[in-house]
């Protein structure tokens, strides 16, 4: 996750106070939602080939980074969170390159250097984002693909969200109660145990994302909503809930394409491999 600037943003939104728990939920592999729709959908989008390089910015303890080297990509992640940088290194492999920094900055990251990258469930965790998607245009190579990630703001706003049950027309639907106003949530990591402790949600609506990428040079290409693998085979709601599971999207990904610099990229020297700025 990116970590705030003294005296800029005034939020620390990196999970280092919380990343026992992080990795616990998430797990080597990845949670069941990570394995089942987001982790598919990812590689999908991303299309990332052997011998190609990709960057996962907010990479957490690096599951999607490990995903990728298994099939012969290049890989770094980026992560502010020390401990979360540092589960990563520890579960390997060594040929997986691991940076502490500001998703907002990728300070010291080669310039110029991926074919591909991407922020998983991690966007909506930062803020402002306007920096994370100028510094990810930076270090992509012309045409070089952007994979985002993120819990669908319409339907799945902390707080201004929610299910609720029509029992006349017996339908389960869900409830927006608010979605253009940007704003911030702060989210419990431990209820009931440690109400002391949590991290910083931000919501924003579609436009933001979609001017973020035009704002950076990137052109969006592909939009998915992703729903929910699950499904309910009992109890009297179960066809209402399997309905609505499939109607109602939870996660939003969009692709965008570094478009800038082409021209330029006629007339210079190819970019460094990233092996050689590792």
């Amino acid at each position: 996750m990116s970590k705030q600037k003294p005296g800029t943003a005034g939020l620390a939104t990196d999970w280092d106070q919380v990343a026992g728990w992080y990795d616990q939920l998430v797990g080597e592999e990845g949670s069941e939602y990570h394995r089942k729709v987001v982790l598919p959908g990812v590689l999908r989008l991303l299309n990332p080939q052997a011998g190609q390089s990709v960057i996962d910015v907010a990479c957490g303890q690096g599951v999607l980074c490990r995903l990728l080297q298994k099939s012969g990509v290049q890989t770094m992640g980026v992560d502010a969170a020390a401990d979360l940088i540092e589960a990563a290194r520890q579960r390997g492999p060594a040929s997986i390159r691991y940076q502490l920094g500001d998703a907002r900055e990728l300070s010291g990251v080669p310039v110029g250097a991926f074919d591909a990258a991407a922020c998983v469930l991690a966007i909506q965790n930062i803020h402002p984002i306007g920096g994370v998607f100028s510094a990810v245009a930076r270090v992509l190579k012309p045409m070089g693909r952007w994979v985002v990630i993120m819990m669908h703001p319409c339907f799945r706003s902390p707080k201004e969200t929610s299910w609720g049950w029509d029992e006349a027309n017996k339908m389960q639907y869900r409830r927006v109660d608010r979605y253009l106003i940007p704003r911030k949530s702060p989210i419990v990591t431990h209820p009931g145990k440690a109400p002391g402790q949590y991290t910083w949600t931000f919501h924003r609506p579609i436009e933001s994302y979609v001017k973020a990428m035009r704002q950076a040079g990137l052109l969006v290409d592909a939009m998915e909503e992703w729903a929910s693998h699950k499904t309910s085979t009992s109890g009297p709601r179960a066809h209402a809930e399997n309905v609505a599971r499939k109607e109602i999207p939870m996660f939003l990904a969009i692709r965008g394409i570094k478009v800038t610099g082409l021209a330029e990229a006629a007339l210079s020297e190819p970019a460094e491999e990233f092996e050689k700025d590792a």
